[in-house]
């Protein structure tokens, strides 16, 4: 636990990969636990949307006695709502998702705010080991299963990682006794998110050449070495129109295109 440092956890609704249903979203999650095991109950949750939501009494369910809900319509933009909000409050960390599973889910909202605040931003977080002397060690989350040590200056915004402690399972009971602070705000129409419509993701393009080497050496091999002849071809002499009619039928093989 760390004593006398104010953290803010940023939630969202999560949307269910497979069944599309409303749920607790994965990193914000983590981040609520992660700001449970700095400074446990005294964590302050905030939710910028509809307070009606049964979602949030998922989040309440992990053991938190109340939650604050700054009340706006899913239409709205969280950014200016939030930058005030945390000027007003002045927290020494603020804790978020690396990105939202509904809504537009670009992951660039701990960098507005962060910019908006002139707060640094450290990103992918997988743990705060220690905050002391205005100052906290946190480590990041790199690819491979690594990590990195930093030190960053209080306050700041930490985007957490999946890398980070799951969150713990919600308790009905408690999340249903759990208080939900709902403010009303003066709210920002952003105008684009009216127009947005919602479709299913289309798979990715499949890669002409995955090299499936497990050291750093055969990867070097794999990326340096000659190619061996197979099926091309080399054309010279054919009409450009011919040249392109060649790479259309090879993307259409290898099923770049559809």
């Amino acid at each position: 636990m760390q004593p006398n440092v104010n953290v803010v956890s940023l939630v969202s609704i999560g949307r269910h990969p497979q069944s599309g249903r409303s749920r607790r979203a994965e990193q914000d999650g983590r981040a609520v636990e992660l700001g449970l095991s700095l400074v446990g109950e005294a964590l302050t949750v905030v939710h910028v949307g509809e307070d009606q939501d049964p979602v949030l009494r998922q989040y309440a369910g992990m053991g938190l006695p109340s939650m604050t809900v700054l009340s706006q319509g899913k239409e709205c933009d969280a950014l200016p709502v939030l930058t005030s909000f945390l000027k007003a409050q002045l927290p020494s960390v603020v804790l978020t998702g690396v990105r939202s599973e509904s809504g537009e889910s670009s992951g660039m909202l701990p960098y507005l705010l962060a910019e908006a605040l002139g707060w640094p931003l450290v990103p992918r977080v997988a743990e705060i080991l220690h905050i002391k002397d205005g100052q906290a060690e946190v480590l990041l989350a790199l690819p491979r299963g690594q990590r990195r040590s930093v030190r960053v200056t209080l306050p700041f915004i930490a985007s957490v990682d999946n890398a980070a402690q799951e969150a713990r399972q919600t308790a009905f009971g408690p999340g249903l006794r759990a208080t939900l602070h709902v403010e009303t705000v003066d709210s920002v129409v952003d105008d684009a998110a009216i127009q947005w419509e919602m479709s299913a993701a289309k798979p990715r393009p499949k890669r002409l050449k995955v090299v499936k080497a497990k050291t750093a050496a055969d990867r070097m091999k794999a990326a340096t070495a000659k190619p061996v002849g197979g099926g091309g071809k080399i054309m010279k002499n054919e009409t450009p129109a011919e040249k392109a009619q060649a790479i259309l039928d090879l993307l259409l093989e290898e099923k770049v295109v559809r």
